[in-house]
């Protein structure tokens, strides 16, 4: 570790940020998702925070949770692509930390675009940008999370923000999990479920008519729906290779979760790679029959492991272009490190020996015993998103931290991703008007989702069918306050791109 390293973190934690990270309290074999800390008692719930919350007069349907930007270096500019961070915000603890759903924000934390989840016990996870028909997209899984797996289904918008697919699993079995909804080139989706069946458990000390959550992975046809590829855990991987103790699980309420699959990624040659977080493996899963490849970690590890290659609990396997391939390594609950961390590994096929190519640890270091990511750019930089902690992180090629984006305390998100999104929504701009305290007015205007969006113009009149320019203003954020000396009494807002075009208008409204 080089001098300057030290001297950035320290400075980092002395400084208040990273050292308002809380302490984890863990749960030995936990494997579901909850808060990062113990849950007060009703009563002693804090109330909200508005410093943590957005509220907008255009928009007051919108209060998603304010994210935080901090530099390791704040003379020096951030790097300024890719331009959005896309979050599935989960509250856990009431509405003080805002809304639920789906957020786009910009690098410098602002609101780009938030969808607030219909339900409260609906909840968005894996919010990213792919691509489907050769056009970018957004992709989410959406449903209910009882204990560490989810029932729900996989959706797709396009760039207006319209819902364009829906993706589910097939074969009789119910509901898709929450930790996978991967697009390939082929417009399949890759997908996974948790099946629980019966099964004898005594050979890991459970009943003899235990039931067991048989991790089931799919390839969907999106269009149609059709199951292209099936393949069942239990056979291929034996019960005996998990790491969870059967200690309360193995009841058909609550089955043995002995796999826990929680990543789905497409190898060079078509195969598949697929993280377990309860076996501490990697498998590489053969798309021709289903059958293992070789397996990276666990008890049944075909690899010779370097020293630092050991992982726990993982999330996140992909194979990088170098091929390499990254992981998240929670090394939590129960832990079996003092930090979690971003790992890229050297894989050797041929001598079948791993070896750590790379690292990224943040300055407080962070441990997550569950959830989290790691998205490698093309340039070398890196992201982590550090899962039930409320961290994104930002890394140079070198593994240095460059940047956190904080979200409030009791917000999740599932996974983090960088990427530059062009959103062009089909509704109309919003606005509000308030009297000014000087003179005039105080119009405000957004467009939720409108990335192209530069300046903003003012109309107004005495009819709403008659209206004229009035001042056209810089974009100041998501919503923009603008002073106007008009009286109106309509007022309306029109979007300008970069080349003073008219993007959208809003409808006429009376002012106040």
């Amino acid at each position: 570790m080089s001098e300057t390293r030290v001297s950035r973190r320290r400075f980092f934690t002395g400084a208040g940020v990273a050292g308002t990270v809380a302490a984890v309290p863990l749960i030995s074999g936990y494997v579901g998702y909850r808060i990062p800390q113990t849950k007060p008692e009703p009563e002693v719930l804090p109330p909200p925070k508005a410093e943590e919350v957005h509220t907008f007069y255009s928009r007051p349907d919108l209060r998603p949770p304010k994210i935080k930007m901090s530099d390791a270096d704040p003379d020096t500019a951030p790097q300024p692509s890719p331009r959005h961070l896309f979050l599935g915000v989960k509250d856990y603890q009431g509405e003080g930390a805002g809304q639920a759903g789906m957020l786009i924000v910009n690098r410098r934390g602002e609101p780009v675009w938030f969808a607030v989840s219909d339900r409260d016990d609906r909840k968005p996870m894996d919010f990213r940008m792919q691509t489907y028909r050769g056009r970018p997209v957004l992709t989410t899984w959406q449903g209910a999370a009882p204990i560490g797996f989810g029932k729900g289904k996989c959706l797709v918008f396009d760039q207006s923000y319209r819902q364009i697919a829906e993706v589910n699993t097939g074969g009789g079995v119910a509901d898709a999990d929450l930790h996978e909804f991967l697009i390939t080139d082929r417009d399949t989706a890759l997908i996974m479920a948790y099946d629980p069946v019966q099964r004898d458990l005594s050979s890991v000390g459970g009943a003899s008519d235990g039931w067991v959550s048989d991790g089931v992975i799919q390839e969907i046809d999106i269009e149609t729906g059709e199951v292209l590829f099936d393949w069942r855990s239990l056979d291929h991987v034996d019960l005996t290779e998990s790491q969870l103790p059967v200690e309360g699980q193995g009841t058909k309420d609550h089955p043995y979760d002995y796999i826990h699959l929680n990543s789905i990624g497409l190898d060079d040659d078509g195969d598949l790679l697929v993280s377990a977080r309860n076996t501490w493996a990697i498998y590489k899963i053969a798309k021709s029959d289903g059958s293992l490849r070789w397996t990276l970690g666990g008890k049944n590890t075909d690899f010779r492991l370097g020293k630092g290659v050991e992982f726990a609990w993982q999330h996140d396997a992909r194979r990088q272009p170098d091929g390499t391939l990254s992981l998240f390594d929670n090394a939590s609950s129960p832990p079996q490190a003092n930090r979690s961390r971003g790992l890229v590994l050297e894989l050797d096929e041929d001598a079948m020996t791993a070896t750590v190519d790379r690292e990224y640890v943040h300055p407080a270091g962070l441990l997550c015993d569950n959830q989290g990511n790691l998205q490698l750019l093309d340039d070398g930089r890196a992201i982590v998103g550090w899962g039930c902690q409320p961290y994104t992180s930002e890394f140079d090629a070198d593994g240095e931290w460059l940047t956190d984006w904080r979200s409030p305390e009791f917000v999740q998100s599932y996974r983090a991703y960088l990427g530059d999104w062009v959103g062009r929504p089909d509704d109309k701009p919003a606005l509000a008007v308030r009297k000014n305290a000087a003179r005039g007015v105080l119009v405000y205007a957004s467009w939720n989702g409108a990335t192209e969006v530069r300046r903003w113009r003012v109309l107004a009149g005495q009819r709403a069918d008659d209206l004229s320019e009035e001042v056209t203003v810089p974009r100041g954020g998501f919503e923009t306050a603008i002073s106007c000396d008009a009286a109106g009494p309509f007022f309306a807002v029109a979007a300008l791109d970069k080349h003073g075009n008219e993007l959208g208008r809003s409808e006429p409204i009376r002012g106040r």
